[in-house]
């Protein structure tokens, strides 16, 4: 039979005989069945063509023209064919946003995203920061992505924004961060003259609410705004806009601050020490506020300190040795002071009380409370300003008020009358560098007065 064929036929046989088994040796798994091809020899022409199998769907049709000749032993294989690739090398992530309203949870947010609980634990559960997507609140956006496979890639909770809670799928499960954004800060200038009072003068000015209190804030220690401020006085404030992506979306800090009350000029400046704490103090570097804040809380007096005073409920004659704040329960009470808690907890007629020791001879007492503050226990510190418990009527008392004592060695004084000691001044080993903050603060006074180019923002690190 093989003397009916020519030797170089024979040859080529053999040939392509090793191609066809070597194709089918390397044919891809059921994952590409579709790629899968037949070949064809054509002996008398001394060809191979190839074609794909029959019922087989090709990715790409092959048609005449992609038949290889061969010669000798020298092959050129058919075109591997493969799956498209995102050359990008991100997956695409389709995304749902919710805005979160009163009375949404966690499971119905997922639900409306189409994914169960079991997926909302899985989520919840992963590592990091992933817990943190339980605490949800109303105007918050929530956005759920989901892969080409309709699976959950990825969750994230727009707190604000600047702060956001970024859950990803890794092959390890679900992985939790917050990323918080550091808006750009530009220094803004605002002067007025106090026609009626520093409110309305101030919103002249444009000064937003928050800043307005703040700088009465600053300099409430010196000039009683009720009854000190005069018509003619005036003010000059150097403070922050915050910028995101270019465009303005908020105030920051107060970083300077003129007040001219009845000729006599105040001056604060803001610096940040180098353990990180802020503070405002004069050009000198004497600090603008008191050791103890005069009033702990924003209310109206309801019973001034008097030793002779009848006691309400009991109809006898004992010492009132602390100042009544009437004010609706719940209202938040300061730490007049920064110090330590000597005493947290329930305490006869005074009710749920806080006593705070500053130093060795000061003490301040806050009484009938009906809650304490987040952490306020024995031994812990407090700073001045922070929340150690909130209005309540707890104890001997006829209506919810807020009672506070001022004890100097024991002995209660008038907390409205009292001499207050200042605050500690800027150290010594600080001195050089709030004099060289000092200079670029006081020196954008001036160009801002004069209508020049904003200086950059003075830098107190």
């Amino acid at each position: 039979m093989f003397k009916t064929f020519p030797k170089t036929h024979i040859t080529l046989a053999a040939a392509a005989t090793v191609v066809v088994s070597a194709a089918v040796l390397m044919s891809p798994s059921a994952d590409v069945e579709a790629k899968r091809m037949s070949y064809t020899i054509d002996l008398e022409q001394g060809l191979v063509s190839g074609a794909p199998l029959a019922g087989v769907s090709s990715a790409k049709e092959l048609d005449a023209s992609t038949a290889t000749r061969v010669e000798g032993d020298k092959q050129s294989p058919p075109e591997m064919l493969t799956k498209a690739e995102n050359t990008s090398g991100t997956p695409e992530i389709d995304w749902h946003e919710f805005r979160i309203k009163s009375g949404d949870t966690l499971s119905s947010l997922f639900r409306n995203a189409g994914f169960n609980d079991g997926v909302m634990l899985t989520v919840i559960h992963g590592a990091g920061e992933a817990t943190k997507l339980q605490r949800l609140y109303a105007g918050e956006d929530i956005r759920f992505g989901i892969d080409s496979e309709g699976q959950l890639a990825a969750v994230e909770l727009q707190r604000s924004r600047l702060e956001a809670l970024k859950i990803s799928r890794t092959e390890d499960g679900f992985v939790g961060k917050t990323e918080v954004r550091k808006p750009e800060p530009r220094p803004a200038f605002a002067r007025g003259v106090i026609d009626g009072s520093l409110y309305v003068a101030a919103r002249d000015a444009g000064l937003n609410d928050r800043l307005t209190m703040e700088l009465a804030g600053i300099f409430g220690w010196d000039i009683d705004f009720v009854y000190d401020v005069r018509k003619g006085d005036s003010f000059e404030v150097v403070y922050e806009e915050l910028y995101l992506d270019g465009e303005k979306f908020d105030t920051g800090r107060i970083l300077s601050a003129r007040f001219i009350n009845r000729g006599n000029e105040n001056i604060a400046l803001l610096y940040t020490d180098t353990d990180g704490d802020s503070d405002y103090y004069t050009p000198e570097g004497t600090s603008m506020r008191k050791a103890f804040l005069r009033v702990p809380i924003n209310a109206r007096l309801s019973s001034p300190f008097n030793l002779q005073r009848r006691h309400p409920v009991l109809n006898v004659v004992r010492p009132h040795e602390g100042t009544d704040y009437a004010a609706a329960p719940g209202t938040p009470i300061k730490a007049a002071g920064t110090g330590r808690v000597q005493f947290a907890g329930w305490k006869g007629g005074y009710g749920r009380t806080v006593i705070l020791q500053h130093g060795d001879n000061i003490t301040t007492l806050y009484a009938h409370m009906s809650r304490l503050g987040k952490g306020i226990k024995n031994g812990s510190r407090v700073k001045q300003g922070d929340t150690i418990g909130h209005v309540g009527s707890s104890g001997m008392v006829t209506g919810p008020h807020l009672h506070y004592e001022f004890r100097v060695n024991g002995v209660a004084k008038n907390s409205r009358t009292v001499k207050l000691p200042d605050a500690k001044p800027v150290p010594g080993t600080e001195i050089a560098r709030f004099r060289h903050l000092t200079d670029q603060r006081l020196a954008q006074f001036d160009v801002f007065r004069e209508g020049g180019r904003q200086l950059a923002l003075a830098s107190d690190n």
